[in-house]
């Protein structure tokens, strides 16, 4: 098998779209369950991404995968909980992990070193993963099914095909099958704009809260404050699309001005200094109409991604793409299966983005107070308030509530027995 010969088909049991979290993730797991799976990847890690606050859902996906020591070993900032000045009379106030359930921590991390740990780790179960491919087009067969893609190396003449018996698009916000396939619904409510830098010499937050992510209001967006490593934090400030457009001035300059009406913030910038350029980007909530088809399946940011209040885009893509990579498994071994298997998938898996979605939705509305935003989480996630509203608020934050269950612990027997009873 030579993927970089021109003129040669490779053929696999998957091809998988992109390498980040919930690629790598799906393609680890594809491989160490005993699939031939290819991962094309169009950048060479490591590489730069935003989102380095993590929750504790990703910790099952890891666990999966085998990487939990890895992480700590990596000296990974554990995340604990957080403080937010949010809410009709701007207090501060915190939650912790341990109010949620089993998993009391998570980590902050420089996403290029995560990434690379993940994919490096698809590599060592056996996934091929090559990188600066770019995937040009989907092989579509006369009856319309997905069999395959074609792509390109970076510096290398020709296209290449690879043809496999299930196509995943997790290439993120690229959407490389997606933007053919299927239509996008974006989110007005949630159609942001976001500018971000980084400072060195921070302080942190006293206490208990050492750790803690930091999430302040400002009268027209919110600020983000994480702490990374030694004294570096990441800062960002998000504020609707069409205030960002409204004002005369620049994201820098809202940026800067807007730093100028916080507290806990400035505290923690008081002898920082910036130590890197801003970067921006915008109008993120979106969801496909479709998250599979025939012969292909979406996963992770590729598929859905929701505002990142709650720094949830790592955990529902990981634990989506561990969901996926057993469903694929089933796929594999049961084709008849397919249609209801990602059907069930898709089910689950919007199910749970849903939620989340709804609850970043009301959280948004500032004039309310904390106990507000407990129950509107209970009311999501246990609407017979069989727990107390904070631990529901705490699990639902956490990527650990009783949808995110339902995801992970998808059940596919009773199609696999059916089929049998019907083949019998």
């Amino acid at each position: 098998m030579s993927p970089t010969l021109l003129g040669v088909t490779d053929e696999f049991d998957v091809i998988v779209i992109g390498g980040g979290p919930a690629g790598a993730t799906t393609a680890g797991l594809l491989s160490k369950y005993g699939h031939r799976v290819l991962v094309l990847e169009r950048e060479r890690f490591p590489r730069y991404h935003i989102g380095e606050s993590l929750i504790p859902g990703v910790m099952v996906p890891m666990e999966e995968l085998g990487l939990t020591e890895r992480m700590e070993a990596k000296g990974f900032e554990r995340k604990y909980g957080g403080t937010l000045v949010w809410g009709n009379n701007e207090v501060p106030w915190n939650f912790s992990f341990t109010t949620g359930g089993k998993i009391p921590y998570a980590y902050h991390t420089r996403r290029a070193d995560l990434d690379t740990l993940i994919l490096d780790r698809a590599r060592e179960l056996g996934a091929l993963v090559i990188e600066d491919a770019t995937v040009k087009d989907p092989i579509v067969e006369d009856d319309g099914r997905v069999t395959g893609i074609r792509y390109t190396l970076r510096g290398l003449d020709g296209v290449r095909e690879a043809r496999a018996s299930l196509v995943i698009d997790a290439s993120g916000q690229a959407r490389v099958l997606g933007r053919k396939l299927t239509e996008v619904t974006w989110n007005d409510q949630l159609r942001n704009v976001a500018v971000w830098t980084y400072y060195d010499n921070c302080h942190r937050l006293p206490g208990d809260e050492w750790s803690n992510i930091l999430i302040e209001g400002t009268q027209h967006g919110w600020f983000w404050a994480i702490p990374l490593d030694k004294g570096v934090f990441s800062v960002g400030y998000v504020t609707r699309s069409d205030v960002a457009s409204g004002s005369d001035k620049s994201l820098e300059d809202l940026f800067e001005s807007e730093i100028t009406q916080t507290g806990k913030l400035q505290d923690i910038l008081k002898d920082a200094t910036q130590a890197a350029g801003y970067r921006s980007a915008r109008d993120w909530s979106y969801t496909n109409e479709r998250f599979h088809g025939n012969g292909w399946v979406l996963v992770g940011d590729a598929a859905a991604f929701v505002d990142p209040l709650f720094s949830t885009g790592v955990a529902l893509a990981t634990l989506a793409g561990s969901t996926l990579s057993k469903v694929v498994d089933q796929i594999l071994k049961n084709p008849e299966i397919e249609e209801k298997a990602l059907d069930r998938y898709s089910s689950a898996y919007q199910d749970f983005f849903h939620d989340i979605r709804s609850f970043v939705e009301g959280f948004y509305d500032r004039s309310k107070t904390k106990g507000y935003y407990f129950n509107l989480a209970q009311d999501i996630n246990d609407p017979e308030k069989k727990n107390d509203a904070q631990v529901d608020f705490v699990k639902l934050i956490s990527g650990l509530s009783g949808r995110a269950g339902g995801l992970f612990d998808l059940d596919l027997s009773d199609l696999i027995t059916n089929t049998a009873t019907t083949e019998d």
